[in-house]
């Protein structure tokens, strides 16, 4: 497999030039007026700011034919010029994989999709060096070079080290997977926990833009969470920051994968909810779908592995709030196509266990396909390749 260049990167070698550049990446196009008022920054450390981002082609000006003549320099906005570099992003799930090919902009170009058949790192990283070699010959069709590589993965993922600690869903402990893809692939690789890239993604351009303390629920095969404090993705000084899926709301409740009782994601991940419908109901249920389709035609026992499931997430999400005090709670995930059944449960869940104004959170939903995922995968490598990694 090809290598491309590890030695470029975007001339952001300042911490305001950093902030610049990624304010204009999910503002923009923005004057410098604007980024000013956005940033704080001073009208010279703006300027300063720019001037190597423009000149290595990462900024481009435009002309607003609408902004009123004016003495001095001309209010024309700045953009990222979202064809200056390409990425690609790879989503590694228990059944598939997901990979697209984005551009600086985050935009998707190509996405590839690609059956999991056996879970070993050997054969996952295979897998993975199959796509990216597909995506690196559509890569040739735009002329540019690909610049990194994000993979996410659910579970325990520390960025720093590229490693994965833990991922019950793939069954990996200690796999250096930043290094292994690296050697397959030969491109910078970046790799991080599935639901904080997502968070990244979101909190550059979905919708947590613009927003600077805010939470990303997910739900389905586990339950996650990435939280956003002050502006910045936060994993904590252990790296496991938002692992509400593993909060034990209940101690006579069922044993989950982690060891303890009663955690969210044995009351509300996919397989525990599964798993209850066919205890409540005698039935030979093996899937969400099935499941899904006993609860929707009415049969009480699986409508209520749904309620004890929604206010599981519900209590969950009130504590997040009642720590963090976000502005907005995002819920999304696979397990959203269940949120008739419980959506009434969380909500009142949510309510009764926040404190005060607490309670005055927005929470909303946010149905996102699997590509979004790899998208975060491929917002995690920009973040490395500009430089602003939260970890």
């Amino acid at each position: 497999m090809r290598s491309t260049s590890r030695t470029e990167a975007v001339p952001v070698p300042t911490p305001a030039a950093s902030l610049v550049f990624t304010t204009v990446l999910s503002h923009g196009p923005l004057t410098r007026i604007e980024i000013a008022r956005r940033t704080a920054l001073s009208s010279a450390a703006v300027t300063k700011a720019v001037r190597p981002l423009m000149e290595a082609g990462y900024l481009v000006e435009g002309v607003d034919e609408e902004a009123r003549p004016a003495l001095g320099r001309p209010a024309n906005p700045l953009r990222v010029d979202g064809g200056r570099a390409l990425f690609i992003g790879v989503k590694v799930t228990g059944d598939e994989i997901i990979a697209v090919l984005a551009d600086l902009c985050c935009r998707i170009r190509v996405a590839r999709h690609l059956p999991l058949t056996a879970r070993d790192p050997g054969a996952v990283l295979a897998s993975i060096a199959g796509l990216v070699q597909e995506l690196l010959t559509e890569a040739d069709g735009f002329g540019v070079e690909v610049r990194g590589l994000g993979l996410a993965v659910s579970g325990d993922v520390d960025r720093a080290a590229g490693v994965v600690r833990y991922s019950p869903f793939l069954e990996w402990r200690d796999v250096p997977l930043a290094e292994l893809a690296g050697a397959v692939t030969g491109l910078a690789v970046t790799v991080d926990n599935d639901v904080r890239a997502l968070t990244v993604a979101e909190q550059w351009f979905g919708a947590g833009a613009g927003i600077s303390d805010f939470a990303l629920v997910t739900v389905g095969a586990g339950i996650g969470c990435g939280l956003v404090v002050h502006g910045r993705v936060v994993s904590g000084a252990h790296g496991v920051a938002g692992e509400i899926g593993h909060l034990s709301i209940d101690p006579l409740g069922p044993p989950c994968h982690c060891g303890n009782t009663g955690c969210v994601e044995a009351i509300a991940g996919d397989s525990a909810i599964i798993r209850a419908v066919r205890e409540v109901t005698g039935l030979p249920v093996t899937g969400s779908e099935q499941a899904l389709d006993l609860a929707h035609r009415g049969d009480p026992g699986a409508r209520e592995v749904y309620a004890r499931a929604g206010e599981a997430i519900g209590r969950a999400i009130g504590a997040v709030v009642n720590v963090l005090g976000p502005r907005r709670v995002i819920i999304s995930g696979e397990g959203l196509a269940a949120y008739d059944l419980f959506a009434e449960h969380i909500r009142d869940a949510f309510t009764a266990s926040a404190f005060g104004t607490a309670a005055q959170c927005d929470v909303m939903t946010r149905p996102l396909p699997f590509e979004e995922w790899a998208r975060g995968a491929a917002a995690t490598a920009i973040q490395s390749f500009i430089g602003t990694d939260t970890q």
